[in-house]
């Protein structure tokens, strides 16, 4: 499959102003582009988690006034959606693309997950590549870098996962609009390749 990466004019749909037309440049530019992320990945994480996985592209459909500042595919076992499943994403703002594993706060046993997290801080910790980032609320861009996190700061965010009611969990990596652009289609799938195989561990745990 010929999988291009996010261009310059892909990053500049987030620049346009007003939801009609914003959401016909996703339509148009990112959403075909993420269809084939979803179906080529979908096959690749199939392989490496052992479960049947489906691909979701985002569609925004609860907007009503304001634009989305981001979008992306989601992939997860469930053929019906995503949300209260653990699932991966691939996407984009208009200042980076974005690479995640994800447990949202729909998902009905992130409690559960955040003790099993806690309980594997260590680990998780040693495992994850200092250049990876966590997340706490997906519909936000802020992210914590791995490298400064000690391992008690680990901890309170599992702990979070347990106890907050719309407590998130994410993480992964994020690439900047200028790096991502200047990525072949070769290296661009290959970084989010390897993402992947980083973040499988993860999804074992839940």
């Amino acid at each position: 499959m010929n999988i291009s990466g996010f261009t310059a004019a892909d990053y500049n749909v987030f620049k346009i102003d007003g939801l009609d037309p914003r959401m016909e440049a996703l339509k148009n530019r990112i959403q075909p582009k993420l269809r084939q992320l979803g179906d080529y990945f979908s096959k690749e994480l199939t392989e490496l988690t052992g479960d049947e996985m489906f691909p979701h592209v985002a569609k925004h459909m609860r907007r009503t006034i304001n634009p989305p500042n981001d979008t992306w595919v989601a992939i997860s076992r469930n053929s019906r959606g995503y949300k209260m499943m653990p699932h991966f994403q691939i996407g984009l703002w208009g200042t980076h693309m974005f690479v995640w594993f994800s447990v949202i706060y729909e998902a009905p046993d992130k409690a559960q997950y955040g003790l099993t997290l806690e309980n594997n801080a260590e680990t998780i910790k040693d495992s994850i590549p200092g250049h990876f980032v966590w997340s706490i609320d997906h519909t936000k861009p802020d992210v914590i870098p791995h490298s400064s996190l000690s391992l008690d700061d680990m901890k309170s965010m599992f702990q979070r996962l347990q106890t907050v009611k719309k407590a998130e969990i994410l993480c992964g990596i994020q690439i900047s609009r200028e790096d991502a652009v200047s990525l072949s289609d070769q290296s661009f799938i290959k970084r989010i390749q390897e993402s992947f195989e980083v973040l499988i561990p993860l999804y074992k745990l839940y």
